[in-house]
């Protein structure tokens, strides 16, 4: 089932379908949330989203995202940008001059 505010048959819902497909043959067990996730992003950063948020707006695509980060040998996760935000959106004193893992340990240690 696609994410709220795509119809069946759009573009979306083939580009939902065709993701969780693709995640649940290779056995990933949250296939739905990220197709999901995935899609609301592409709307997001082509406009048909109603509030999109900034980040969704300015960072890069998530097709981009995973190609840059897929052969990593360094910790993958959230950029240091997207963990600033998410600073800042919870209040962390001094995170301007954080580095990324104090910043993860930070926003870990205010989500509780």
């Amino acid at each position: 089932m696609p994410p709220r505010g795509v119809k069946k048959g759009s573009k979306r819902a083939r580009q939902y379908e065709h993701i969780k497909d693709s995640l649940e043959e290779r056995g990933e067990p949250r296939a739905e949330e990220i197709a999901a996730r995935t899609v609301n992003k592409e709307r997001a950063r082509s406009g048909e989203a109603r509030d999109p948020s900034r980040l969704s707006r300015e960072d890069i695509s998530s097709g981009r995202r995973g190609g840059i980060r897929a052969h990593r040998t360094s910790p993958r996760g959230r950029t240091k940008e997207q963990l600033y935000e998410e600073a800042k959106d919870l209040g962390v004193k001094g995170r301007s001059t954080m580095t990324k893992a104090q910043l993860q340990r930070a926003v870990s240690r205010k989500r509780g």
